[in-house]
């Protein structure tokens, strides 16, 4: 079972890889002038919407951790509304800490808050797929030892990793301040 399971993540994690690629590299033949770095909001958008239905997708194809109460539809709608709210939340939330970080207040929003919605797919769409609008369960998880399963030490990984990349990756910025993609 755990070497199904540990295939089951790969494969997950493998095709979400390849969605980031395919981002970069599909809108080029449909898109006149679509570079990463010369059209980079319309690559953000791309991005966000790739990697966030191929969460959903595969969450709901694989069902990692899927309970067999609560299946009701009308369980379901609330469960969704509060899943959306929490998104739209997370991204509220890291574009003001993007913001406290140094990004400009206004004059760059729209790109501010576009890095804000990739950051939130990357890290907290994962969480919603995988544990729901539970928030204990969420506090349960990144506690230090709490995850109870390879998907949830997965899930740990990969946000804690997205966070730091997005953090570390702000560190050459400084260095070269007259080229364009800076922006």
């Amino acid at each position: 079972m755990r070497e199904a399971e540990i295939r089951r993540l790969l494969a997950a994690n493998l095709l979400c890889a390849l969605a980031i690629v395919l981002a970069a590299v599909v809108p080029a033949f449909f898109l006149d002038g679509f570079s990463v770095l010369g059209t980079h909001l319309t690559w953000l958008c791309v991005c966000s919407v790739c990697v966030a239905t191929l969460n959903i997708i595969l969450h709901l194809v694989l069902k990692p951790n899927q309970s067999p109460k609560r299946r009701s539809f009308a369980h379901k709608i609330p469960r969704f509304l509060k899943c959306c709210i929490y998104f739209f939340m997370s991204c509220i939330l890291f574009h003001a800490i993007i913001v406290l970080y140094g990004a400009p207040l206004i004059e760059l929003v729209t790109e501010t808050f576009l890095f804000a919605v990739l950051l939130s797919t990357f890290t907290t769409l994962q969480c919603l797929c995988l544990l729901g609008p539970n928030i204990q369960a969420w506090i349960r998880v990144f506690s230090k030892n709490g995850a109870m399963s390879i998907w949830e030490s997965s899930l740990q990984i990969t946000s804690i990793c997205t966070i730091l990349g997005a953090w570390f990756g702000a560190f050459p910025i400084p260095l070269d301040w007259d080229r364009p993609w800076q922006v």
